[in-house]
């Protein structure tokens, strides 16, 4: 899980009615990233900071979130959750927390109206902790589901989480499954899109058109973000998140599509006094981030279950 790396710590905010929530990983202070978008449509909100030709190279905290791009306004709770912590990049007026946020489109699955906004990402952020982490139906993952390519194919998914290790070397990935395409090899266990817990609840804008709401054919996107204790450059968390990108193919298909937005945070919190100066070192944490991918995904998928149902917000 993504907390095995030390000082990573993550909570949720789920409405199980509603089937959508926020999840978000606090990581310690000087932790570098970057990240890449590879679908073509994202919903993300800080990402032009990651490109390692700009100035801030240290992220406090990454939000992944349902509720579209409604969702991106759970990192104003983040931000406000970071700034009574005293947490954020240096400035005159005090720190300025660095909080990067990623969407993924659930509004057709359960309830659309309700989404996640600033007091759902703060309450996620009071929440967090370094213990076992929640898995499946819950948070980001909550809404997740995958195989929308093909209408009978779709089943849910969730959020999931692997790490992979050589010797004190860490690399470890949370990933949001929301994908249009289907998991790679796995037979999902479990009832179907339509069956008992899983039927869409009416929102208000489907109400309107007479029908229930269900996941469609062009709204998916899987994030996540991969966390390592190596101490890595800002542009080498770029390669990290490139290679990441990779465990997404080959958990995924099709995967980076026109209707994914399929973006992938790297950090490296530069604890494990590793340093990735050789081409041969750094492409073997490049591996394992692949890997973790892969692994989260399938995990994702393989945690997946109805959503009870009735649900707190």
């Amino acid at each position: 899980m993504i907390t095995d790396v030390p000082g990573v710590r993550v909570g949720h905010w789920t409405d199980s009615r509603a089937r959508t929530g926020c999840t978000v990983v606090l990581l310690p202070t000087g932790t570098v990233a970057s990240g890449e978008v590879r679908g073509a449509a994202p919903g993300t909100r800080e990402w032009a900071l990651l490109d390692p030709l700009r100035t801030v190279d240290r992220v406090n905290a990454v939000v992944l979130t349902g509720g579209s791009a409604f969702g991106l306004a759970a990192c104003d709770g983040v931000m406000r959750w970071c700034e009574e912590a005293g947490v954020g990049w240096p400035t005159p007026a005090g720190p300025v927390p660095i909080v990067v946020g990623m969407v993924l489109f659930d509004l057709l699955v359960g309830d659309g109206t309700v989404r996640p906004g600033a007091a759902e990402g703060y309450a996620a952020c009071a929440g967090a902790s370094s213990d076992a982490l929640l898995r499946g139906a819950v948070g980001a993952g909550a809404g997740a589901t995958v195989g929308k390519h093909r209408p009978d194919r779709v089943r849910p998914a969730g959020l999931g989480s692997a790490t992979e290790r050589d010797s004190g070397l860490i690399v470890s990935a949370l990933v949001a499954v929301n994908a249009h395409g289907d998991i790679r090899g796995l037979d999902i266990r479990g009832p179907d899109i339509s069956g008992p817990g899983w039927v869409a609840a009416p929102s208000s804008a489907a109400a309107s058109r007479g029908h229930l709401a269900s996941p469609g054919p062009t709204e998916a996107t899987t994030i996540g973000v991969i966390v390592t204790n190596a101490r890595l450059s800002k542009l080498q968390c770029l390669l990290l998140a490139q290679a990441g990108h990779d465990g997404l193919a080959r958990a995924l298909e099709p995967v980076h599509t026109a209707f994914d937005g399929d973006a992938l945070v790297a950090a490296a919190t530069g604890t494990f006094d590793v340093v990735a100066e050789g081409a041969e070192q750094f492409e073997h944490i490049r591996s394992l981030a692949a890997r973790a991918v892969e692994a989260a995904v399938r995990d994702g998928a393989a945690s997946a279950q109805p959503a009870p149902p009735e649900g707190d917000r």
